[in-house]
């Protein structure tokens, strides 16, 4: 099926090399790729800029929840769409949706406005992470996926480490506006190479959606993301609006569950999970996001208050991790591609990231940048194993009719899991900051970090000589619980992994894996 649709586009010439047009296509995934990831890292950079023309620094945290909760909701939805009514409308439709939120963001005139449009951006950007991995799974046979996959992790990576150096520089020399209009050439780009080339079979389901099922999912999601988001922070965990939030969100997906037994045409169905491999990759997704979005938090932070680094390069400050993360994602989907074998990576992934999650959490006020470096880069090194050979084998898990929601369910778990993994952790580093800070500073500690335990460069520097140490350990000391929680949390990533069957991948490699003697078996045959 996955040559078909190759086909489709551009038979491949006598040397079995991707036609130009295949490349076109896939640089234009890229792009769309990149506007997805880039856009919030850029923003945060931006912030401050925005802040001081629009004022609403009360509403701030919504300008990144409102496009967060709105990527989140929508991404099964769009997977839905695109298995039911086909690829490239539904693909070209959230470039377009994203486009005008950004336009929209680009001209808002106050912090109400820029909430509104943030969420119709997020609302696109969640198709174009789902069409992304989709689409791909539909031109590339399984066996030479691997490599594309790792394209587009690195892609993640760059959008990681170039996001707060390109919104710093478009803020400072063009203003905040161009934030967002940057995205609308990058995104017509994409347009224009996905219109014009990608051709796709036409899908009609019978069936309409199903809305219930797209209402009560999205209430739940929105309800578990604003848990993770307000939880000790907006609001005490034990709060009312927490367990009212929590109450919801729970019977929504229940609701949900319940739902998707009975619907014609369920969102998400159920099936998908019967396999153990689909079942596992999404475990192996979640714990990833859990651990990925926590050390993207922490790190920055620790080498800020602890070593002294500068705020202003702050995306340079992950780059052994994202770097090592880049480079081991490129080598897997190489590897994997030549030799149809992935069942090493999820495992020796999860390892490095348990051990590199250790070695983090040893840091304390004396841990040279160069040690920490190192520590990073063996995090970098398991999650480059693990990013996007978890997509390739969820969706070689899977019949290609479930293609959309195979992708849009693993980005989901991911997402789920980067949300759990900065409410769960953060509250453990508050926690322990607030603690040290009163063990050694008193009630000036206390003090000090009562309305956040994150403290800006001038608000550092505004600190008598005492609290300022006082504070460097209390990082320290946090920084050091959150990365211990993360490495017991990685030891679930290891153990689904040892579980993982390794199933053949389809598609012609290197040696033609699925020739007519040796036939490759149906992706949905290792269910159990």
């Amino acid at each position: 099926m996955a040559d078909t649709a190759a086909a489709a586009i551009a038979g491949k010439d006598s040397g079995g090399t991707q036609p130009k047009s295949v490349r076109v296509v896939l640089l234009a995934l890229m792009i769309a790729m990149m506007l997805a990831m880039l856009d919030n890292m850029i923003i945060g950079t931006a912030m401050p800029t925005i802040v001081g023309e629009l004022g609403g620094l009360e509403h701030l945290s919504w300008v990144v929840t409102a496009y967060t909760l709105a990527t989140a909701a929508s991404t099964p939805v769009w997977g839905k769409i695109g298995d039911m009514y086909g690829r490239k409308g539904s693909f070209l439709a959230s470039i377009v949706i994203f486009l005008i939120g950004s336009a929209l963001s680009g001209m808002a005139q106050n912090m109400g406005e820029l909430i509104g449009f943030r969420a119709v951006q997020g609302l696109g950007a969640g198709g174009l992470m789902v069409g992304v991995m989709a689409i791909i799974g539909d031109l590339i046979p399984p066996r030479e996926r691997g490599k594309y996959q790792g394209m587009m992790a690195a892609v993640m990576a760059l959008a990681m480490i170039g996001g707060p150096l390109v919104g710093g520089t478009i803020t400072d020399n063009w203003g905040w506006r161009w934030a967002f209009y940057i995205n609308l050439p990058l995104g017509a780009i994409a347009l224009a190479a996905v219109g014009a080339v990608l051709h796709l079979p036409k899908k009609r389901a019978k069936a309409g959606i199903d809305y219930l099922g797209v209402v009560l999912l999205t209430v739940g999601i929105t309800a578990i993301v604003l848990v993770t988001t307000w939880g000790g922070t907006e609001y005490a965990w034990t709060s009312a609006r927490i367990m009212e939030l929590t109450g919801l969100g729970v019977a929504a997906l229940v609701g949900f569950v319940l739902w998707q037994t009975k619907a014609a045409e369920p969102v998400l169905p159920l099936h998908i999970f019967r396999s153990r491999n689909y079942t596992l990759m999404s475990v192996i997704g979640f714990i990833t996001g859990f651990v990925m979005f926590g050390a993207v938090l922490f790190l920055p932070l620790y080498q800020q208050s602890v070593q002294g680094a500068s705020a202003t390069n702050s995306g340079l400050l992950l780059l052994p991790m994202l770097g090592a993360m880049l480079v081991t994602s490129m080598v897997a989907g190489r590897v994997t591609t030549s030799t149809g074998r992935y069942k090493m990576f999820p495992v020796a992934g999860s390892v490095l990231m348990i051990v590199g999650l250790y070695l983090l959490s040893t840091m304390d006020t004396g841990t040279s940048r160069l040690t920490s470096g190192i520590f990073m880069a063996v995090v970098g090194l398991g999650m480059g194993c693990l990013m996007q050979i978890t997509m390739l084998v969820a969706q070689n898990s899977v019949e290609m009719k479930d293609m959309g929601v195979a992708s849009s369910s693993a980005t989901l778990f991911r997402t789920l899991g980067s949300s759990f993994g900065v409410a769960v952790m953060g509250a453990l580093f508050n926690s322990r900051v607030q603690d040290v800070m009163t063990e050694r500073a008193g009630a000036l500690g206390s003090k000090v970090t009562e309305q956040s335990a994150q403290l800006t460069e001038e608000g550092m520097a505004a600190l008598p000589a005492a609290a300022r140490e006082a504070y460097q350990h209390a990082v320290s000391s946090g920084t050091h619980g959150a990365f211990l929680l993360g490495a017991v949390v990685a030891v679930i990533s290891l153990a689904a992994a040892v579980f993982v069957k390794e199933v053949p991948l389809k598609g012609a490699g290197p040696k033609d894996a699925t020739s007519k003697d040796e036939p490759a078996p149906a992706p949905v045959g290792e269910a159990v």
